[in-house]
């Protein structure tokens, strides 16, 4: 049978954490503690008193919210275990989680007054409305995904209303700010935005949710740039900011000058540019603090920095032959560092650009490189050749 899932909220849960059982629970210094949760917050420059919860925006909240909220799970697994078969399982993130469970009566009449009971000493409640009993082909929304099974087949994908809540806020900037603003300042101002929702999202089935984005940010755009020159013709509009100078259709663009006064094309970020990634599930024993577990996190930060790279087979090549790492300092080569590729025999000398004349340098030590009195370690020992 296919888990029902419930997927409760907890009202108001920063508003209303008790703060005896905090004082008494979490293991940290008393005082301290205390002086953060009567710390207070100012509100339109009125001081307002903390009796109960924890400070608006504090950075210790989440902290605070998981601490008690913590539990949870070694409850519900010593009250079902595993060899039972009714497959309850918690799944949580701060104070928003999904209980998973084969018996949609069990859900109702024991789990759900199981966790009412346990928030209760909390000085917390689930929230009535919030807070919902379905089944798992009928899916629902957790942390901005829509969650379904379809056919037999689990199914993730960007929530109805996260991509309502980006399509307003893109919308808001363009209407309000864009009345004020230049077409390099409107990009800047929208690239952190889509940037930011499209890599939370881009680990899902999200093709078809960033081809619907991109799509609505050209008709945005579009009215934009015709209401901002009103005398000129669609073609001039669309050769301006869409064309790539022979027609076809490239994201919205603009030109600047940068600092060294040459000039450059600054473009809005295309949903449909960003590539998909699945995301790889981390251990659930992995401690980064632990010496033991290095290499298996070492492993992890590998594999996202090829994925980070671009699509290009040489570059990824030679990044994986280098270990990641350029020979001349002995670090890391990441999109942060930027890189190089240099020839060992050079072009001018009648070099080739085969795998095993080429090598990944940052580009201060490729700079170092090609200096006349450049005596340092030999390139050719870190490309195995």
């Amino acid at each position: 049978m296919l888990a029902p899932s419930g997927h409760p909220d907890i009202q108001a849960c920063f508003d209303k954490i008790d703060h005896d059982w905090l004082l008494t629970h979490v293991p940290t210094d008393k005082k301290t503690l205390q002086q953060w949760l009567k710390a207070g917050y100012i509100e339109r420059q009125i001081f307002h008193q903390t009796e109960a919860g924890t400070p608006q925006g504090g950075i210790i909240s989440p902290v605070l919210a998981n601490l008690a909220l913590d539990g949870l799970e070694a409850l519900l697994k010593k009250q079902y275990p595993r060899h039972k078969g009714l497959k309850v399982h918690l799944v949580r993130y701060a104070d928003d989680f999904i209980i998973t469970c084969s018996n949609r009566q069990l859900l109702e009449q024991e789990i759900r007054p199981l966790v009412e009971r346990f928030l209760a000493q909390r000085g917390l409640q689930l929230s009535p409305e919030k807070t919902v009993i379905t089944h798992i082909n009928e899916g629902f929304d957790f942390l901005g995904f829509t969650i379904r099974k379809f056919k037999g087949k689990l199914i993730i994908k960007p929530s109805v209303k996260s991509q309502q809540t980006l399509l307003k806020k893109v919308r808001s900037v363009i209407k309000e700010e864009g009345k004020n603003l230049s077409a390099l300042g409107l990009i800047r101002r929208l690239n952190p935005i889509l940037q930011g929702w499209c890599n939370y999202h881009r680990h899902v089935a999200a093709s078809r949710t960033f081809k619907r984005i991109d799509d609505q940010l050209y008709r945005m755009l579009w009215r934009w740039a015709k209401a901002r020159h009103r005398n000129k013709s669609h073609r001039w509009i669309y050769q301006q900011y869409v064309s790539d100078g022979q027609g076809r259709r490239q994201p919205f663009q603009t030109s600047t000058v940068d600092e060294t006064g040459k000039r450059v094309t600054v473009e809005l970020t295309r949903p449909t540019q960003i590539p998909i990634r699945r995301h790889i599930k981390i251990y659930g024993a992995a401690n980064p603090y632990d010496p033991a577990w290095e290499p298996y996190f070492e492993q992890r930060r590998f594999r996202k920095t090829v994925d980070e790279l671009p699509q290009r087979f040489k570059l990824r090549a030679l990044w994986r032959l280098q270990r990641g790492l350029c020979p001349v300092c002995g670090e890391l080569i990441n999109r942060t560092t930027g890189w190089n590729i240099h020839h060992l025999l050079w072009r001018v000398y009648g070099g080739d650009d085969e795998l095993d004349n080429l090598v990944l340098l940052h580009p201060a030590c490729h700079t170092q490189v090609h200096h006349p009195g450049y005596n340092g370690p030999s390139l050719r020992p870190a490309m195995g050749v």
